[in-house]
C-alpha cells in the first residue's frame, strides 16, 4: 500500500531554551562555589562514558548511557587540569549565550588556549583534542548538547525535497524551500533545534545516501521529485547534525531508508544512524533512528541481478574484522537477515558498493531503490 503524503507539523523545539540552558551553567557554577565557601574539595558529577557503561535499550532500539557515575574534582593531580578546563568551557559557554553569539568548537578552543594569562607559561589548551571531549563531558554531565551551548561543527550533508524549513538566522527569518536548491541542494547545518523548525513537509520517505556522487546522479535524475521523497546525503559518516535531522524527519511520521555500500563503513554509518553511536551514548536518544531500514547494497543482491557478479571487489580485513564485530553485537547479531548478510561476507570475502549500480545504465540506481521499497526488500 503506498504511503501518502505527509503534511507535518512543526519541528520540536530543543529539550531547553537558551534562559534554561543559562541557568543549568548557573548552578554548575554555584554548585563549585559552594564547596569553595565550604572548603570542600570542588567537585561535581558526570556519567562514566566508557564502554561498560553503554547499554543497549531492547525497548526503544537505542544505545545509551547506563547508571554508573564518576566524581570529577579539583583537589587530584590526575583531575585537576581537566577540572579547570571543563569548568572555563562552562564559563565561556555561558558568555557565548549571554551575548547571543555563536561559534564553532574550533573557535571555542582558540578563546580560550591562552586564558591563564600572559605572565603563566603554560596554556589552558595545547591542542583542540583536549578540548573536544571535555565539551562532551560537559554535555553528559548537565544533561544539554552543545549546540544549546551556542558551540557548531563543520557543516556536512546535503538535503533535496519537497520541505520548507524557517531558518532564524540573528534577527532574520528565512523561508528555505528545499525543492529549489538546484543542484547542490540545502546545506544541514550543525544545529538543527535552536531557531530552525519545519514548516511544511510534503513527502512519502527520507531516503539517506552515503556518498555524496550517488546523492548527485539521484538529484540529476530528480528521483526525490519523482518518488516525493526528501533524500539526503550525510557524505560518508553521519554528523550530529544530520543524524538529529533524519530523527526529527521520522519523528513527523516518515520512514526512513539507507542506502550504502555493503562493505565495514557503509554498516557502520547505517547502524549509528540506526542505533547511535557509543561515543555520544549520552545523547542516542535525540540522535538514533531505530526505525531506519538499510536498504543496501548487499550480498543478497548477488541472487538477485546478475550483473552485479562482475561488480564485486575483494573485501578487506577491516570489512571482515568488522562483520565478525558486528555478529557478536546483540542488537545486531539477533536479527537473522543481518546474520545470513554478515556470514555471507565472511564466506565469500566479498563486498559491493553502491556506485556499481551504474553498470548497466546511469539511471539504475533509481530503479534499485524503487523496487526494494515496492518489494520491502530491505535488512531490519
Amino acid at each position: 500500500m503506498p504511503i501518502k503524503p505527509l503534511k507535518a507539523t512543526a519541528m520540536k523545539k530543543a529539550p531547553e531554551d537558551k534562559r534554561d540552558v543559562k541557568l543549568v551553567l548557573e548552578e554548575f557554577g554555584k554548585g563549585i562555589l559552594k564547596d569553595i565557601e565550604k572548603r570542600d574539595n570542588p567537585k561535581f558529577i558526570t556519567s562514566v562514558r566508557s564502554r561498560s557503561n553503554i547499554k543497549f535499550d531492547e525497548k526503544e532500539g537505542i544505545l545509551h548511557l547506563g547508571a554508573s557515575k564518576e566524581e570529577r574534582n579539583f583537589i587530584n593531580t590526575g583531575q585537576a587540569k581537566k577540572f579547570m578546563q571543563t569548568v572555563a568551557i562552562a564559563s565561556k559557554s555561558h558568555s557565548f549565550l549571554k551575548e547571543n553569539l555563536h561559534t564553532s568548537i574550533r573557535g571555542l578552543f582558540y578563546q580560550l588556549k591562552f586564558s591563564l594569562g600572559e605572565d603563566v607559561d603554560e596554556n589552558l589548551f595545547n591542542e583542540q583534542s583536549e578540548s573536544n571531549p571535555l565539551i562532551e563531558d560537559l554535555e553528559a554531565a548537565l544533561g544539554v548538547k552543545r549546540e544549546d551551548l551556542n558551540l557548531s561543527a563543520d557543516r556536512k550533508g546535503f538535503l533535496a525535497g519537497n520541505v520548507r524549513i524557517m531558518d532564524k538566522f540573528g534577527d532574520e527569518k528565512l523561508e528555505i524551500d528545499a525543492s529549489k536548491q538546484g543542484r547542490s541542494g540545502w546545506a544541514i547545518p550543525s544545529d538543527v533545534d535552536n531557531d530552525i523548525e519545519f514548516v511544511d513537509i510534503k513527502a512519502k520517505y527520507v531516503i539517506v545516501v552515503e556518498k555524496d556522487a550517488v546523492w548527485q546522479r539521484l538529484n540529476e535524475d530528480g528521483f526525490w521529485r519523482k518518488e516525493n521523497a526528501i533524500l539526503i546525503t550525510p557524505k560518508g559518516q553521519a554528523s550530529r547534525g544530520t543524524r538529529r535531522l533524519i530523527r526529527k524527519l521520522a519523528d513527523n511520521g516518515l520512514p526512513v531508508y539507507v542506502f550504502n555500500d555493503g562493505d565495514a563503513w557503509g554498516w557502520y554509518i547505517y547502524w549509528t544512524i540506526k542505533t547511535g553511536s557509543m561515543n555520544l551514548a549520552y545523547i542516542g536518544k535525540e540522535i538514533a533512528t531505530p526505525e531506519a531500514k538499510f536498504l543496501g547494497v548487499t550480498m543478497s543482491d548477488l541472487e538477485k541481478y546478475e550483473f552485479l557478479k562482475k561488480m564485486t571487489m575483494k573485501a578487506t580485513e577491516v570489512d571482515l574484522k568488522r562483520a565478525q564485530e558486528m555478529l557478536s553485537y546483540p542488537w545486531i547479531g539477533k536479527h537473522k537477515e543481518w546474520s545470513e548478510e554478515l556470514k555471507k561476507v565472511l564466506k565469500s570475502k566479498m563486498k559491493l558498493e553502491q556506485d556499481s549500480l551504474q553498470g548497466p545504465r546511469l539511471t539504475f540506481i533509481g530503479d534499485y531503490i524503487r523496487e526494494k521499497i515496492k518489494n520491502k526488500d530491505w535488512l531490519p
